[in-house]
């Protein structure tokens, strides 16, 4: 089935709802999927609605001036997405491997809808496994007398290969604002905590410090505040006093491969919304 997804943020108003499903049902649209939030404390309305394209009478390009009187109307800020399109995707690794590992295999299986046309790391660690799969690996060193260069060189590499979503797998390096400024909520981490506990480079052995009984991975879209990005993923795993640093990241790494390859795919699937640095995930 050929699909699109619309998205909708606007000021909560009565007749909404049955607005946009008249202006679907007017050019021929099948539902096939709709989903609804309201935010109590600012009044806003969130809607996210799959319909059949089968009959659908407004071509990609006329939907803006077609969907432009609810605009109006109701001071709606929307996204279309169709479900034709397979964005290309980047995966940006260094030593770690386990969250690429889980993010190929869903990928050859079909579940996450996208194409990924480069592996990038700063180390050369992840070439067989990209080799394995068939994707071109590019290995760019980072040190902090190159990093500047190093980021010109990534970035040259996206826009060569058309790339609209960077997902970071264990990447340990901190893009500049002006990288994460290209590609706003197009990029994607998996921080190995429980944010907003134990940010930065060592969380688990700041969890271990600690004494925790629970340990977590957050995935969250980057933005040029260190780890403080809005959230689109959280799970967490329990530890007790027997567990060491070494089982503490053992443990950690299972939790942060799911939570990143989840927010993929929820990303891909048109199901995030980002508002007032929260996001609203519809299942």
């Amino acid at each position: 089935m050929s699909t699109a997804v619309l998205l909708v943020d606007c000021p909560d108003a009565k007749g909404l709802v049955a607005s946009i499903s008249r202006f679907l049902f007017e050019h021929g649209a099948n539902i096939v999927d709709a989903a609804e939030h309201r935010d109590n404390e600012r009044g806003r309305f969130f809607m996210r609605v799959e319909f059949d394209l089968e009959g659908f009478d407004v071509a990609h390009a006329a939907f803006a001036p077609a969907f432009q009187p609810l605009v109006d109307r109701f001071g709606v800020d929307y996204r279309v997405e169709y479900s034709a399109d397979r964005p290309k995707t980047a995966i940006f690794v260094s030593r770690y491997e386990h969250c690429l590992v889980d993010l190929l295999y869903r990928h050859r299986t079909g579940e996450l809808r996208c194409d990924i046309p480069l592996i990038l790391s700063n180390h050369e660690d992840a070439k067989p496994l990209a080799t394995f799969h068939g994707i071109p690996f590019h290995c760019i060193p980072v040190t902090a007398g190159t990093k500047a260069a190093a980021e010109t060189a990534a970035l040259d590499l996206l826009a060569a290969h058309g790339v609209e979503l960077i997902v970071l797998a264990r990447y340990m390096q901190v893009l500049s604002p002006g990288f994460v400024a290209r590609y706003p909520r197009r990029i994607i981490n998996v921080h190995h905590s429980f944010l907003p506990a134990f940010t930065g480079a060592r969380p688990y052995h700041a969890a271990f410090d600690r004494g925790v009984k629970l340990i977590g991975a957050t995935a969250h879209y980057v933005t040029d505040v260190l780890d403080e990005g809005p959230i689109i993923e959280q799970d967490v795993a329990r530890v007790s006093h027997r567990d060491q640093i070494e089982d503490l990241v053992a443990k950690g790494r299972d939790v942060e491969k799911v939570v990143l390859s989840r927010a993929v795919r929820w990303h891909l699937d048109h199901r995030v919304l980002v508002s007032a640095h929260k996001t609203i995930v519809f299942d």
